[in-house]
């Protein structure tokens, strides 16, 4: 089942990542696809915020993953940028190389870029499609469990 939400703002999407993040639990798979500006950043950072992760999230783009620890009684968070992992059979490689597998099983893995990549790292994952109206700069939220 697929669901889907208007996010007319930045505060919107972090808001819809926080209540997101109340449904999430160790070993989640998080994957956010949309084009550059969509918001994927905001709402891993809504998602941090509503886990309770310490520390400031900003897109990993550059560092390719950054591990979030958990606050008091939270869960921890690994966001990771795939954009920048390279193409065709060499980007498994450098996925495995990455051991996301083993950080599944500590904390929430939310991933840029992953879709046709990281799906296989869990049984299930939440994927996440953002889309901006180039007219309103209103983004469209759909997701739904794969």
């Amino acid at each position: 089942m697929t669901s889907s939400r208007s996010l007319a703002s930045a505060e919107d999407t972090e808001d819809f990542g926080r209540a997101l993040a109340a449904e999430l639990t160790r070993g989640d798979l998080v994957i956010l696809d949309g084009p550059l500006g969509a918001g994927k950043t905001v709402l891993a950072r809504g998602i941090a915020a509503g886990l309770g992760v310490q520390g400031p999230v900003t897109s990993p783009t550059y560092v390719i993953a950054r591990e979030h620890p958990a606050g008091d009684g939270q869960l921890a968070m690994v966001h990771m940028d795939a954009y920048r992992l390279g193409a065709g059979p060499h980007a498994l490689d450098e996925l495995d190389a990455l051991d996301l597998d083993t950080e599944l099983t500590e904390a929430v893995v939310v991933v840029e870029w992953g879709e046709g990549l990281v799906e296989r790292l869990a049984d299930r994952h939440l994927l996440i499609r953002l889309r901006r109206d180039p007219d309103t700069d209103i983004r469209t939220a759909e997701w739904g469990w794969h």
